[in-house]
């Protein structure tokens, strides 16, 4: 039978990504396409205003900057938090920041989700021959975001520069581990957030009290809070692997709820699951979705 044979007379050929018998992988390579064409597209716009873009940046980075210096007016007047300095302490903020800072940058705009399922917009990317979840989460790409980026890297920066680490080649392979691990990890939770928002309309600030609110969390010592939000954070929406457990083993400092050693290397693993769990909820939320008011 011909090629195309069954379609109507002038109906388009589908995407390729949507027709029968294309696998995963396939998929996945044509949404990072799809992605990497639409955040050109807003960097291009963005980059159009200069000026803009450059007093943007700097007052994301400002905002951002007032967390640690919280931080540091706290240890104005205590020499430890939790029976952490003030170094250590911003290896923790460090690391979270900066994983964060990468996830919002790629992913943090899929919370504007609720809002295209009320208002019926999410129907126009329906009909458009590119991946869903490729075109919200690359909607309005801010690269303005950089400025997180540039704080959390900065303050991990000064840890690094004043904490004695007896530094090994495990320890060394786990930084640049545990902040891309903990990248993947909070766009998982953006994701699975986003698929609430399906089923949940007004629900971006449930979603954000685990993004926002959970680097806010990992900035402090796990010592500082109860164990029930500890366990919370560790083996229900597992954040600790962002960055207390992985920054834990290179401080050398003992786990929280007397985990073993080995955790400290699963941040990879535990991403893989996360973003498995996010998927399978995406795609439920997709198929239920039924236009305006569903």
């Amino acid at each position: 039978m011909e090629a195309g044979a069954g379609r109507r007379a002038g109906e388009p050929e589908p995407a390729a990504w949507s027709r029968p018998g294309f696998d995963d992988r396939s998929r996945l390579l044509e949404g990072v396409r799809a992605y990497g064409l639409i955040v050109a597209m807003w960097m291009r716009s963005t980059m159009a205003y200069r000026a803009s873009f450059v007093m943007t940046t700097l007052g994301n980075f400002v905002v951002t900057a007032f967390d640690f210096v919280t931080i540091m007016l706290m240890f104005a007047h205590v020499d430890a938090l939790g029976g952490y300095t003030l170094p250590e302490i911003a290896l923790l903020y460090g690391t979270s920041a900066t994983a964060f800072g990468l996830s919002d940058l790629l992913f943090g705009s899929v919370d504007r989700l609720g809002r295209r399922v009320r208002d019926g917009t999410l129907d126009t990317l329906l009909v458009r021959p590119v991946p869903v979840l490729a075109q919200v989460a690359a909607d309005r790409f801010a690269l303005r975001r950089l400025g997180r980026i540039t704080q959390g890297l900065l303050v991990l920066g000064y840890a690094l520069a004043t904490l004695d680490i007896a530094w090994t080649p495990l320890r060394v392979v786990m930084l640049p581990l545990m902040v891309l691990s903990g990248a993947a990890i909070f766009g998982a939770v953006f994701v699975a957030g986003a698929a609430f928002q399906f089923f949940a309309q007004d629900a971006s600030e449930v979603q954000n009290a685990f993004t926002y609110g959970g680097t806010t969390v990992l900035q402090y010592p796990p010592t500082i809070f109860a164990k029930e939000l500890v366990r919370g954070v560790t083996f229900v929406v597992p954040l600790a692997f962002v960055s207390w457990l992985p920054a834990l083993y290179v401080l050398g400092r003992d786990y929280p709820l007397e985990l073993p050693e080995w955790v400290a290397f699963l941040p990879p693993v535990v991403a893989g699951l996360c973003w498995l769990l996010a998927g399978l909820a995406w795609r439920t939320g997709l198929r239920a979705y039924r236009s305006t008011g569903s």
